[in-house]
This record gives structure tokens, C-alpha cells and sequence, in this order.
């Protein structure tokens, strides 16, 4: 009875001993998992915050480069704008300087004439023949010069207007040039006067073509 009672006391020490080393291997095992929980999350939280960090920089370097982008827009937009300023710049000079130089030419041309009227030999019909018949070279090419630069100038429609307009004007030239040298008729005059009067009206139309027409 004895030998009963000890062999009870230790079978309940050892189931003791076993429950309790049992309960220490669980609060072990949860306080482990616990840890690696916390240190799990503390990792996720670290890889999130370089993710944070650069979703900022990429933000910044495209809100950058969008602005780059628009800075150039708009210098390549003011390089243009400027181009073209100094290209019509150039364009109302080279126009100006055009029709200067015409007027001047024109003006080159009549006081040449007349010096060289006032320097004739003789007042003979031949000497003041040679005159106009210069006159006469000097004043076609001008207003052949003259129409040149308007083609390039004036749109199609008014350049296609003024050319109509310059039959007319041809026609109504060789009509008042032939009416002037009728009262010369037969004389050696008639031709004379009918150049005479043909190129003091090409003087004139070359006059207001230029003043009129060219830009």
C-alpha cells in the first residue's frame, strides 16, 4: 500500500512536471510569433515607405519634366513668333527699298533727258529724235521692271485686274500719241511727236505704278 501511494505521487509529479513544461512551450511559441508578426510588419512598413518615397520623386521628376516641356513649347513658340516678326520686317524693308529705288530710277532717268536735251549739238529734228528714241529705251525697260516686281508683289486677282487694266491703258497711249502726231501729218515731225507723246504718258503710268501699286 505504501509502494502505491509513492509510485501515485510520482506519476502526478511527472504529469505535472509535463503540463507545466507544455505550458511554457506554448507562451514561448506565441510570444515567437508574435515577434515575428511585429518584426514582419515593421519590414512591410519599411519596404512601403521607399515605395512612398519614390512614387514623390517620380511625381516631381514628371511634374518637372512636364514643365520642361511647356518652357520649351513655349521659347520654341517665341523663337517663331519672333522669326516671323523680323521676316516681315525684312519683307516691308526690301518692298520699301524696292520702291524707292524705282523712284529714284524714274527720277534718274527724266533728269538724264533733260540733260541730254539741253545738251544738243543742234535743235534738228534728227538730234531730238535720238533723244526720245533713248527716252523711249530707258522708259520700256522701267515699266517692264516695274510690272516684274508688282507679278511677285500683288495677289493673282489684282495682278490679273492691273493686267487688264494695262490693255486699256496701252490702247488709250498709241490712240493719243497717233491723234497728237496728225497735226504734223506728212511732215517730219509726225514721228517725232507721236514718240514725244508716247513716252511722256509711259513716264507718267510708270510713276503711278510705282506710287500706287508697289508696296
Amino acid at each position: 500500500m505504501g509502494n502505491n501511494r509513492k509510485l501515485l505521487v510520482g506519476m502526478l509529479t511527472v504529469l505535472f512536471i509535463i503540463l507545466a513544461a507544455c505550458g511554457n512551450s506554448s507562451k514561448e511559441s506565441s510570444a515567437t510569433l508574435d515577434n515575428q508578426s511585429k518584426n514582419n510588419n515593421s519590414a512591410q512598413n519599411t519596404n512601403d515607405e521607399p515605395a512612398k518615397t519614390n512614387s514623390k520623386e517620380n511625381s516631381s521628376y514628371t511634374s518637372n519634366h512636364d514643365k520642361g516641356e511647356n518652357d520649351t513649347d513655349a521659347q520654341t513658340s517665341t523663337s517663331k513668333n519672333k522669326a516671323e516678326k523680323e521676316d516681315d520686317s525684312r519683307t516691308n524693308n526690301t518692298q520699301a527699298s524696292l520702291k524707292e529705288e524705282y523712284l529714284n530710277k524714274l527720277n534718274d532717268t527724266k533728269k538724264k533727258i533733260e540733260e541730254e536735251r539741253s545738251n544738243l549739238k543742234d535743235d534738228s529734228t534728227y538730234a531730238l529724235k535720238n533723244v526720245e528714241g533713248d527716252r523711249f529705251d530707258a522708259l520700256d525697260g522701267l515699266l517692264n521692271e516695274v510690272y516684274e516686281v508688282l507679278n511677285k508683289q500683288l495677289p493673282s486677282e489684282e495682278m490679273t485686274k492691273l493686267r487688264r487694266e494695262e490693255r486699256g491703258w496701252i490702247n488709250y497711249r498709241d490712240k493719243a500719241a497717233k491723234k497728237a502726231s496728225l497735226k504734223y501729218k506728212g511732215g517730219t515731225m509726225e514721228q517725232l511727236e507721236y514718240t514725244a507723246v508716247e513716252n511722256d504718258l509711259t513716264e507718267k503710268r510708270c510713276y503711278e505704278l510705282v506710287g500706287n501699286y508697289m508696296k
